[in-house]
């Protein structure tokens, strides 16, 4: 067992060039399954049969475990036994044609026009932190990026005098800003960073209080600091910023392909479940000014 896993690592970061956290994904899937298999069927990797499988995820829905979670399963499940079948292990694939529970979307919770004004309120621009806050938050919103992208960018793939931002993330594109967003980092770039700096050599756009690139953990921090600060009573988290940029800029007369291309979209079905929020909101409005008799 412990060969084909390792032989399947190989195949993960060398051959196939994964990366090291899609690779982690699957072999912690793949080695879940495995511990299953040998204490529950008594059975190794290379024996198990099409029933087998289905007892596991029917084991894993039992658990309590969420239709993606169960879905990611299969999926890392089905690229291990096709890699075995490709390799000569095996003659026949055990998930070949098996597919996950199909379950609607759950379509992403958004913030509305004033919850995004009360939070963009909150830095006090008193302090370098204030500042610095306060551009991130604006610039999150303005450009819909990821959180990862946020504080990847650097100094140099912002363009004040055109007012956009170089996101070189998933997808590399250009993401024009709004005004306010502008001064805001305008203000942080020219008076309040060159203060912060741990050395003058650092790259990074927006720095923590060391002087050196804002971390994911950080910026998490600081969104949920002023959630609170504003009185919202919502769940909120750095992509729920992303999601209201998409759905205010389809509110407001944007078109599907120009969202896409901003929100850095592969495939133009992930920019459409946003329709989907703007119908829903619609309805609220209407039912609210609309009462039945």
């Amino acid at each position: 067992m412990l060969d084909l896993i390792s032989s399947y690592e190989n195949y993960l970061l060398h051959v196939k060039c994964a990366s090291t956290n899609t690779a982690l994904s699957y072999l912690r899937d793949i080695r879940q399954y495995a511990q299953w298999l040998q204490s529950k069927e008594n059975a190794e990797l290379q024996d198990a049969t099409q029933a087998q499988i289905c007892k596991y995820l029917t084991h894993m829905n039992l658990q309590g475990r969420s239709a993606s979670t169960i879905s990611r399963c299969l999926a890392s499940l089905r690229n291990f036994y096709t890699y075995l079948v490709s390799s000569g292990y095996l003659r026949q694939n055990p998930v070949q044609g098996l597919k996950a529970e199909h379950r609607d979307k759950k379509l992403p919770q958004i913030l509305t026009g004033r919850e995004v004004e009360l939070l963009l309120a909150q830095p006090s621009c008193s302090d370098a932190k204030g500042y610095r806050d306060r551009a991130m938050l604006e610039v999150m919103y303005a450009t819909g990026m990821r959180v990862s992208e946020l504080i990847g960018l650097d100094v140099k793939d912002v363009s004040l005098d055109g007012g956009f931002v170089k996101c070189t993330g998933k997808k590399a594109r250009l993401i024009p800003m709004y005004p306010g967003a502008i001064k805001a980092l305008a203000f942080y770039m020219k008076e309040v960073r060159p203060s912060m700096l741990a050395s003058p050599n650092e790259a990074a756009l927006f720095l923590n209080l060391s002087g050196e690139r804002m971390s994911r953990q950080g910026f998490w921090k600081i969104l949920k600091q002023y959630q609170k600060a504003a009185g919202i009573d919502k769940e909120i988290t750095p992509h729920t910023l992303r999601h209201s940029f998409a759905v205010h800029l389809l509110e407001n007369g944007a078109d599907l392909q120009s969202i896409q291309e901003m929100m850095g979209h592969s495939d133009i079905s992930s920019t459409q479940l946003y329709t989907q929020l703007v119908r829903q909101n619609l309805k609220k409005v209407y039912q609210k000014y609309h009462p039945k008799a």
